[in-house]
């Protein structure tokens, strides 16, 4: 075989792998419950469209309790999710806990354009004229994070599917694919008015 047809189906091979996976992506849907029937759940997504997500029997669901500052104690892994002020100063706009088998680092976050979530270890907490400020080891590197006061809070808690009502606030870590069928892969329910941060 020729050098072109040596090329040509590695270029093919090249498209294809590249096609498979586009086929599917991870999307976070934040909303409103409108509808569960034990295995469909509908939201009224934060953007305000209705989505239809598939929730597998394998699926755990989590529930949500109250967090605050109170509760962090040093060399607890946390999620904060941040977003840089004009000044340049990294801002806390999400806190909650995170289990110790969680991942750290700094990666891109949805919950406001431009957010980061930090997954790391608290190394430090400190009082400042803006609230209270954190000083986060994300193992390759180390950041502080401003939390001012009335920073939305969560911690996740276990539940059940029973928790999934109409006009409960969900946050659903889901599989699109390219039919455009949602499968959830995490969710957390809001439990007794305490709503998912995240």
């Amino acid at each position: 075989m020729g050098k072109l047809g040596l090329g040509l189906i590695a270029g093919l091979f090249a498209i294809a792998g590249s096609s498979a996976m586009a086929q599917q992506k991870n999307v976070n849907i934040r909303g409103t419950v409108t509808g569960f029937d034990g295995k469909i759940l509908s939201v009224n997504s934060r953007e305000g469209g209705a989505v239809n997500i598939e929730l597998p029997e394998n699926v755990p669901v989590a529930g949500t309790k109250a967090f605050t500052l109170a509760d962090i104690k040093p060399g607890m892994p946390l999620g904060v999710t941040t977003v840089k002020r004009a000044d340049g100063e990294i801002i806390a706009i999400d806190v909650r806990p995170i289990p110790p088998t969680a991942a750290l680092g700094l990666s891109p976050f949805d919950l406001q354009p431009g957010s980061t979530m930090n997954n790391a270890l608290l190394e430090g907490q400190a009082q400042s004229a803006g609230g209270s400020e954190l000083t986060l080891n994300y193992k390759s590197g180390m950041v502080k994070v401003l939390v001012p006061a009335g920073t939305p809070m969560s911690q996740a808690v276990p539940g059940s599917r029973n928790d999934i009502k109409v006009g409960e606030t969900i946050f659903v870590a889901a599989r699109v694919d390219a039919d455009g069928k949602f499968t959830a892969a995490r969710v957390q329910v809001s439990t007794n008015g305490i709503k998912p941060t995240q």
